[in-house]
C-alpha cells in the first residue's frame, strides 16, 4: 500500500515545462540554524511561528515579484524545499493553500535523502549534525509520504538529495524500482 501511495504520488510530477525566471530556496527558512552568519539581524524570531510568518513574507514577495515582471507573459514562481530542510514543506503547503494558490500557478520542487534531526535546535554538541543522510528504500518510502502530506498537489519535481556513489543509491535496486512505480 504504501509502495503504490507513494508511486501515485511520484507518477503526477510533470516535466519542467513552465516558464520560470524567479525561484525561492527554501532551505534558511525551513530551519533556525542553517545559516548562522549574521541570521539574528535578518530573523526577529526563530520560533516555528516566527520563521513560518518570516518565510510568509518571503514567498509573498517571490509571488509579488513574479506578478512585477510578467507584464505580457505569466511567470511563475519556484519554490525548492527539501525534507532536511526542516519544516519547509510544511511552510510552503501552508502558505499556499492559506493564499488558494492553485497548483497550476507554482512550480513546487523537492528532495529526500537527508533527514533534519536538529529538533529546531540552533546549536548541538559538538559532532552532532543537524541533518543524517539515507538513502534507503525505506527512508525514501517515509520521506515520500511526508513530502505528500505537506506539498503534494504541488510538487512538479521530487528529486534525490545529493546522490553520490558513496550513499550506495545509484546501485540500489530496491530505490530503483520504488522510484520507477
Amino acid at each position: 500500500a504504501c509502495i503504490r501511495y507513494a508511486s501515485t504520488f511520484i507518477n503526477h510530477i510533470t516535466p519542467l515545462t513552465f516558464n520560470m525566471r524567479v525561484g525561492l530556496g527554501l532551505a534558511a527558512l525551513g530551519r533556525p540554524g542553517y545559516i548562522n552568519l549574521q541570521r539574528d539581524s535578518h530573523l526577529t524570531s526563530r520560533s516555528v511561528e516566527g520563521m513560518q510568518q518570516q518565510a510568509n513574507k518571503v514567498i509573498d514577495a517571490l509571488f509579488q515579484q513574479s506578478r512585477s515582471l510578467s507584464k505580457e507573459e505569466k511567470l511563475i514562481p519556484w519554490l525548492d524545499c527539501a525534507r532536511s530542510y526542516g519544516l519547509s514543506e510544511k511552510f510552503v503547503g501552508e502558505f499556499l493553500r492559506s493564499n488558494s494558490v492553485s497548483p497550476t500557478d507554482v512550480y513546487v520542487s523537492s528532495k529526500w535523502g537527508y533527514t533534519y534531526v536538529a529538533d529546531w535546535n540552533v546549536e548541538l554538541g559538538e559532532g552532532e549534525p543537524h541533518e543524517v543522510k539515507d538513502h534507503s528504500l525505506e527512508n525514501f518510502l517515509k520521506q515520500v509520504q511526508e513530502t505528500s502530506e505537506h506539498i503534494g498537489e504541488y510538487v512538479k519535481l521530487y528529486q534525490v538529495h545529493s546522490a553520490t556513489f558513496d550513499s550506495g543509491i545509484l546501485t540500489n535496486t530496491k530505490v530503483h524500482e520504488a522510484l520507477s512505480k
